[in-house]
């Protein structure tokens, strides 16, 4: 241990999409210093900025923390990759870059569960307040000012078309804009991303930040422990550049911010002895604080995916090798229609998997290209279309354990997929009106035959296991420090964001969710960013206008 130790009113822990917007908030008031503490390198790498670059970051350990679940019933005995961004940006550098808020329902359920100032009337403003959307006219949903861009997909498709006039066919609207009155409906996707590249939180609020004198940014710098007095938490330890390294210390005058996502934060805590005392004693962690829910609420979107070939049209397969990628990249260096500016999904489909419900509980994406079983990180080789479907509000729970008081190795990671009944009876229900949609006159054209699970699959059993055969994360983990009154010990943050019974400990991410939103979470994770920092600085709720 050194004997220099820095000092900084705030210290954030982790530099993702909340970490990025709590770091630019803070630094912006001027009254304060901050440091933001990130494992991961810069965003350096041009494959974190062009959109079809995260079919290498999904598997690149210099970006990614390389996350497993634990193999489980609901996923025949498999381990499902459980990516992480690991860089300046969080998972915001390597996602999708779908945006999508959800629906309103599920933050008034959130209000609903003891969290005043948290239904949608009032978080609607904290959405507005980032944004910077200009395919609107009405203000009353979108907001255009802020710095994160939100841009529609321009890129048109035959596949795409045909699959949006067949959902059609089948009474699903268009949707101008699933994040504005409703969500039901079929459009392409929104997107962060400016022109031609990728808009990370780091790039849209981190790096804008950095030029602040009373802003420090330290990257590749592993945090090993929260630092306790009694029950105040005071600052942390960290290594630079793997466990070998140094061990240094960081003094907060004022907060610890734990922006480190719902895997990291909630392993941080227990390892520092905060957490259930009966799992910190197995595991050799002296108790500094019981705190029963530590890592508990753990849930994801879990998405089964079926794949046809076509013919007749081209698609991303086909255009993804050989000369005709090399044609793809001339077309997008010079700014033109391209595969490379392309996420994993084209189009947004929400929609109901009963109509006796009053509101979407599915989510269709559609994509015309084909990936390798199990494998986003790999194309295949023939031309083919994908609809990777998923059930937006999951029964499902699991949990996040750390095995041992070693900060540098992975926790048991156990999301329980598919172990709700409801659950399968949901997925079973999608699979099926993903079929529909494939039969419609409009794609029958193009269909020459279903590849997953296939023609021969038809029954509900085999339906099922194809899903937990196949069955893949969306990558929307939360839940693991969930949000909730102090009496309920089902939870480990208050209202505010506070670890109940630690002072000057806040948890702002995607781990405080109390319930799933029927969405992509990174949306809803700097809605909660930006909210989080008007409760650190002791602002009043912004006010809907």
């Amino acid at each position: 241990m050194t004997d220099e130790i820095e000092k900084f009113d705030y210290v954030i822990i982790g530099a993702g999409s909340a970490g990025c917007i709590i770091a630019n908030r803070l630094s912006a008031c001027g009254k304060y210093s901050v440091c933001v503490v990130e494992a991961g390198p810069k965003d350096w790498h041009p494959m974190l900025y062009i959109p079809a670059g995260f079919i290498k970051t999904l598997v690149n350990p210099r970006f990614n923390w390389m996350y497993s679940s634990e193999p489980s019933v609901g996923t025949n005995g498999r381990a499902i990759p459980a990516p992480r961004g690991k860089v300046l940006g969080g998972s915001s550098s390597i996602n999708g870059m779908g945006f999508n808020r959800g629906q309103k329902m599920d933050f008034d359920v959130w209000a609903q569960k003891g969290n005043p100032g948290w239904s949608y009337d009032d978080i609607l403003p904290y959405f507005k307040r980032f944004e910077s959307y200009q395919s609107h006219d009405n203000q009353s949903y979108r907001g255009s000012d802020g710095e994160m861009t939100i841009s529609d997909l321009e890129w048109k498709d035959p596949l795409c078309e045909a699959y949006i006039n067949g959902a059609e066919s089948m009474g699903i609207p268009r949707n101008p804009d699933y994040n504005g009155a409703r969500q039901e409906g079929i459009s392409y996707l929104q997107r962060t991303v400016r022109g031609r590249f990728r808009m990370s939180a780091a790039r849209a609020f981190l790096n804008p930040a950095k030029k602040r004198s009373n802003l420090r940014v330290i990257t590749n710098a592993h945090v090993t422990r929260i630092l306790l007095e009694g029950k105040c938490a005071t600052g942390i330890t960290y290594k630079l550049g793997s466990a070998k390294g140094v061990e240094r210390q960081i003094h907060a005058g004022q907060e610890l911010i734990l922006c480190a996502g719902a895997i990291n934060s909630p392993h941080l805590l227990q390892i520092s002895g905060i957490g259930a005392a009966e799992h910190l004693r197995e595991i050799g962690c002296e108790v500094h604080h019981d705190l029963p829910a530590v890592g508990d609420n753990f849930q994801d979107h879990y998405a089964t995916r079926l794949t046809y070939r076509v013919r007749g049209v081209d698609t991303i397969n086909n255009r993804a090798r050989g000369l005709p990628l090399i044609s793809e990249f001339a077309k997008y260096c010079f700014g033109k229609k391209s595969i490379l500016n392309l996420g994993p999904t084209a189009v947004f489909c929400f929609m109901k998997s009963n109509e006796s419900l009053s509101d979407p509980d599915i989510q269709i994406n559609f994509t015309p290209g084909t990936h390798q079983r199990g494998m986003q990180s790999t194309l295949e080789k023939q031309a083919g279309f994908t609809m990777a479907t998923w059930q937006h509000r999951p029964e499902s729970q699991g949990y996040v354990k750390a095995k041992s008081t070693d900060p540098f190795a992975h926790p048991e990671i156990q999301p329980n997929y598919l172990a709700a009944e409801t659950d399968q009876n949901v997925i079973l229900a999608a699979i099926k009106i993903c079929r529909k949609l494939a039969q419609t006159e409009a794609l029958k054209p193009f269909v020459v035959e279903e590849t997953f699970p296939s023609a021969s699959c038809q029954n509900d059993d085999d339906l099922l296991n194809s899903a937990r055969e196949i069955g893949q994360s969306i990558y929307h983990l939360m839940g693991t420090c969930r949000m909730g009154n102090r009496d309920d010990r089902t939870t480990v943050v208050d209202a505010e964001l506070r670890v109940h019974g630690i002072k000057n400990l806040r948890v702002i991410d995607a781990s405080i969710m109390p319930t799933m939103v029927s969405a992509n979470l990174n949306a809803a994770v700097m809605m909660i960013a930006e909210k989080g920092a008007d409760m650190v600085l002791g602002k009043t709720a912004a006010k809907a206008h």
